[in-house]
């Protein structure tokens, strides 16, 4: 309700997203690329968590080049999660608890190893974390179990790293 009728970008890729094919969406700054990917994610677990479906695994990684955009995300996925889980409510269904979590260079030990013992439904990261998370072992658990990466600003990604992620 809050967002809006969907961008051509949202219209013209959530069939290819949702048809489980892979997507470059290329189109201008704000015209909602990285929300058509976190939504078509969302929903799919949205309707694991309302099956009963939705367990403890990370299932979206999102990469940004950037912390201060990863950290943005994070706080730009509030307001739709937020928004599910009040129109769950009067329709009489079950909350949904879809976690996050901003792996960057800045995060404490402490809330590492938490993400490792739990890990977040999305992890939202940037290239040089994700080469951590690939080269330990704990953390090549984690994400074995993701089934979407969203890449966001991708050509400011290193080609060596993107080689290196598997990306």
């Amino acid at each position: 309700k809050t967002l809006g009728a969907p961008t051509e970008p949202q219209r013209r890729g959530w069939p290819a997203i949702q048809a489980g094919r892979h997507v470059l969406i290329a189109a201008p700054t704000g015209s909602g690329k990285t929300l058509a990917a976190f939504l078509s994610a969302i929903d799919g677990l949205l309707r694991q968590g309302l099956e009963g479906k939705l367990v403890d695994a990370t299932q979206v990684l999102y990469v940004s080049p950037l912390k201060a955009l990863s950290n943005d995300i994070q706080r730009n996925l509030e307001l739709p999660l937020r928004g599910i889980q009040d129109e769950l409510l009067p329709l009489a269904l079950p909350a949904v608890e879809i976690r996050t979590f901003v792996r960057t260079g800045d995060t404490p030990a402490k809330e590492r190893q938490a993400m490792v013992r739990r890990p977040p439904h999305i992890v939202v990261t940037t290239p040089e974390s994700l080469y951590i998370l690939l080269t330990s072992p704990r953390g090549r658990a984690m994400l074995s179990t993701v089934r979407t990466v969203i890449v966001d600003e991708i050509h400011a990604i290193d080609v060596e790293m993107a080689v290196v992620a598997g990306l």
